[in-house]
C-alpha cells in the first residue's frame, strides 16, 4: 500500500548509472517520485530533458538537490548563489515542492555571511517553493576533526525555515536523528532515508542495515504533523551488477513504506 507520505528515489541512488536510470527504476519499483541531485550529468540540468523523462515513465520529479557538493561547484556557475537561484527554476518548471541545500562551506565566505537572508529572500521570490537546509556531518582525516561548514554541521544552530533531515549524516555525526528531528520541529519539511553505522564516515547504506533509528523516525513522521517526502539516498555504486542495485533499491522502498504504514506517537 502507498504512503501518505510519498517516497521518492534519489537520483544520486543509482550512481554510477546516470540520471535517467533513476526515472526508469522510480517506475519498475513503483517509487511515488524522483529527487533530481543536480550534478555533472547534463541531463540532471535540463528541465526540458527532466521534463521527458518524468512523462515518459509516469513519474514526478518532487524534489530538486541543488549542486552543492564539491564536485559540483563549476556546475551552472561558480557563484553558489547562482547555483541555489537555478536550482530554484528548474524545481519552479518541474511543479517539484522542495529545493535541498546544503549549509555553506567555510571557504564561501561571502555565501555564508548571507546565507540565511539569502535563502529566506528566495523563498520570498519562489512562494511555492521550501528551500529544505540539510544537517551535514563533521569530516574525520587523520585521527583529527574539522567542520567544513558555516555555522556548522547541524543547521538547526542557525535556525531555517525548513530543513532536511539526513540519517545517514546523523550517523556520521554521531548525533542522535530522533532529537534532531524535535529540533527542526514543525520546519521538518524533507527526509533522506539511509543508514549509517557511526564510523564517522557518510555511509548512506540501506536503512536497517547501519544503526540509525531509520524505523523509528518514519513512524513517527505522522505524529509529527510531517507534510513532506522521505527520499531514499543510498549508496549502490557497490553493487555487482543492475540487478543487485534493484535489489537494494526495492529493499529500500519496502522499508519506507512499511514504517510509513505503522504510525507511532512521538515520544521525545
Amino acid at each position: 500500500m502507498t504512503s501518505r507520505v510519498p517516497v521518492l528515489l534519489s537520483s544520486s541512488s543509482v550512481f554510477p548509472e546516470p540520471t535517467a536510470a533513476a526515472f526508469e527504476m522510480a517506475a519498475r519499483l513503483g517509487y511515488d517520485g524522483v529527487e533530481v541531485m543536480v550534478w555533472t550529468d547534463a541531463v540532471s540540468q535540463d528541465a526540458g530533458a527532466l521534463r521527458g523523462l518524468s512523462e515518459h515513465y509516469g513519474v514526478p520529479v518532487l524534489s530538486v538537490h541543488a549542486p552543492c557538493l564539491l564536485v559540483t561547484q563549476r556546475v551552472w556557475s561558480s557563484d553558489p548563489w547562482e547555483r541555489l537561484r537555478r536550482a530554484a527554476v528548474l524545481a519552479e518548471t518541474l511543479e517539484a515542492p522542495t529545493v535541498v541545500v546544503h549549509p555553506p562551506f567555510t571557504w564561501q565566505r561571502d555565501y555564508a555571511r548571507g546565507f540565511a537572508d539569502g535563502v529566506g529572500r528566495l523563498a520570498g521570490e519562489h512562494t511555492g517553493l521550501r528551500f529544505a537546509v540539510e544537517n551535514m556531518y563533521p569530516v574525520r582525516m587523520a585521527g583529527r576533526q574539522f567542520v567544513p561548514y558555516v555555522p556548522g554541521w547541524d543547521p538547526t544552530e542557525a535556525g531555517y525555515d525548513a530543513y532536511t533531515l539526513d540519517l545517514s549524516h546523523c550517523a556520521a555525526a554521531h548525533s542522535d536523528a530522533l532529537t534532531m528531528a524535535d529540533q527542526m520541529g514543525a520546519n521538518l519539511t524533507h527526509v533522506h532515508l539511509g543508514d549509517g553505522t557511526g564510523e564517522g564516515r557518510d555511509e548512506h547504506l540501506v536503512p536497517g542495515r547501519g544503526g540509525q533509528p531509520c524505523a523509528e523516525l518514519l513512524s513517527s513522521l505522522a505524529g509529527r504533523g510531517f507534510t513532506g517526502a522521505v527520499a531514499v539516498e543510498v549508496a549502490t555504486r557497490g553493487a555487482r551488477s543492475r540487478a543487485d542495485r534493484e535489489a537494494d533499491l526495492r529493499a529500500s522502498l519496502e522499508f519506507a513504506r512499511q514504517h510509513l504504514s505503522t504510525p507511532s506517537p512521538v515520544a521525545h
